[in-house]
């Protein structure tokens, strides 16, 4: 039975060994010795450079500097960004039906536990905006859920996990700096 495994084995190994070779670009699979061989051909071109892939979790280029909260309103995202530009930190959000223009705002106001304006008790409120009457700030429910506001109601309340409302609160102190953008 150990033979027949150890030839199945060595039958796999040359089968996909040949699939490698038979798959292997001109310049690997044609030669046959490591001398390189001279070619009356043309120069060589540089290649082309792979465009660079943008990572969906950086820090939105046009967020300011320095240590901020950055509220992307299309992306849903929050990012805790430090003084040397590294986000520390990042998370989805819930966002509220009334949110800020982009722009830049500063922590106004903060509030522990509170009843959020949908009856919903809610933990580490950050506010720092206001759109006419309603105010606008960071906040996880106390039951953990982040479920869509109605878009008929008039709060702004940006809902987020306990544990990203945790690093808010420890990170946006009032006066911090809080950019929106598109």
């Amino acid at each position: 039975m150990v033979a027949g495994l150890t030839a199945a084995a060595v039958v796999a190994v040359a089968v996909l060994a040949y699939q490698a070779s038979a798959n292997a670009p001109d310049s690997v699979a044609s030669s046959s010795s490591a001398t390189p061989k001279a070619s009356a051909s043309a120069p060589a071109q540089p290649t082309a450079k792979p465009k660079p892939t943008k990572d969906a979790l950086a820090v939105p280029a046009d967020s300011d500097t320095g240590e901020r909260v950055v509220y992307a309103l299309k992306d849903r995202r929050v990012w805790l960004v430090d003084g040397d530009e590294k986000a520390l930190r990042t998370f989805t959000v819930m966002p509220s039906p009334v949110s800020p223009p982009p722009g830049v705002y500063q922590v106004s106001s903060r509030s522990g536990t509170v009843q959020g304006s949908d009856g919903i008790p809610i933990e580490h409120v950050v506010r720092f905006a206001n759109v006419g009457e309603v105010a606008v700030g960071f906040s996880a429910a106390q039951d953990g859920s982040m479920q869509a506001p109605d878009p008929q109601s008039k709060t702004g309340g940006v809902r987020m996990k306990r544990a990203d409302g945790n690093a808010m609160w420890t990170f946006a102190t009032v006066g911090a700096k809080v950019v929106v953008v598109p």
